[in-house]
């Protein structure tokens, strides 16, 4: 396949390097310093000890790729608006867009059927110019349950996990899903056609949604946020509100929150991606996290006070720092 990464960080770099080592006709889309040193010396991704380096089409303008077969999203949320434009020259009439982001997306409701179908969330796509840019019909869901970073520019390291899954926002099976799912388990990845995929989304987002932006709040790892004891009351009762949530808008939701905790106790010190890039001074993706469940909730009528708090400080606390444009 020809394959284009349009965000090409710690995921997408990650997917970039395994897809081309499989033989995929892999291209890059991303800018800055990282850009910059991929574009003199490759991209290399370390995993387990081992270097892998490859060279690949780097650009910070889509239009020098031309029509992909696949354009994979992997960039933060809240960076998304700004560039979607761009994805016009990739896209073919049967070119497929695979969202792969943090939080809820802007396709959430397409396909969706009943009370809420249709419903845009600000949080997701404030103006409405992602669903514009994307046709539903291009549109494959995607969750990433893998942890990554960028040590230093041209460089992403594969840090833990391997499971990525992937669905029809119609929930129905399809050719291009299980295509891309064969494609990804043949670059090694343990992926896998989802036949509801919203519910993966969401499943995700029950931990991204408490340690995320507390872990932004308290300055912690989650070995030692899920060591207080008041703080682990605290995640309970977030999970338990976003399952209440999910289970108005007709998501089953069968989750322990202890053992939803305890899972990611295994783990051992974890960063957050909101916390590194927090310390690292970048914005947050604080609204497709947080943002839009708050936003979802009050438009379904179902209250959820802890994620309403927790949102209101980190949004105050994160604009005094520069990370966020504010209440």
């Amino acid at each position: 396949m020809r394959i284009c990464i349009f965000g090409a960080g710690a995921i997408g770099g990650t997917l970039g390097v395994r897809l081309a080592q499989a033989g995929h006709e892999v291209s890059l889309v991303a800018r800055g310093a990282h850009l910059a040193a991929m574009r003199t010396h490759g991209l290399t991704l370390l995993k387990g000890g081992a270097r892998h380096s490859v060279r690949l089409p780097a650009v910070d303008d889509p239009a020098q790729l031309g029509v992909q077969d696949l354009v994979v999203i992997a960039m933060k949320s809240h960076s998304l608006p700004g560039a979607v434009e761009g994805l016009a020259p990739l896209l073919g009439p049967d070119t497929a867009v695979l969202s792969m982001m943090n939080g809820i997306p802007w396709w959430f409701f397409d396909a969706w059927g009943g009370a809420h179908a249709g419903l845009a969330v600000k949080a997701c796509d404030p103006d409405g110019r992602i669903a514009r840019a994307v046709a539903p019909s291009r549109v494959v869901g995607g969750v990433v349950f893998m942890a990554a970073d960028v040590p230093e520019p041209g460089v992403v390291r594969h840090n833990s996990g391997n499971r990525l899954v992937i669905g029809e926002p119609s929930h129905r099976p399809s050719a291009r899903v299980a295509a891309l799912a064969a494609a990804l388990c043949g670059a090694g990845f343990e992926a896998v056609a989802s036949d509801s995929i919203r519910r993966d989304i969401w499943q995700k987002l029950l931990g991204n949604l408490c340690f995320n932006p507390v872990s932004v709040l308290a300055g912690a790892s989650t070995d030692l946020m899920l060591a207080d004891r008041y703080m682990c009351a605290m995640f309970a009762a977030m999970m338990r509100e976003a399952m209440t949530l999910a289970a108005a808008l007709g998501l089953d939701m069968d989750v322990d929150p202890e053992k939803r905790m305890d899972q990611t106790r295994k783990l051992g010190a974890i960063k957050s991606s909101m916390l590194q890039d927090a310390e690292a001074g970048r914005p947050i993706e604080l609204d497709a996290i947080v943002g839009s469940v708050v936003e979802i909730a009050a438009h379904v009528g179902v209250p959820t006070p802890f994620v309403d708090a927790v949102y209101g400080t980190l949004r105050v606390r994160a604009a005094n720092l520069g990370l966020y444009p504010g209440p």
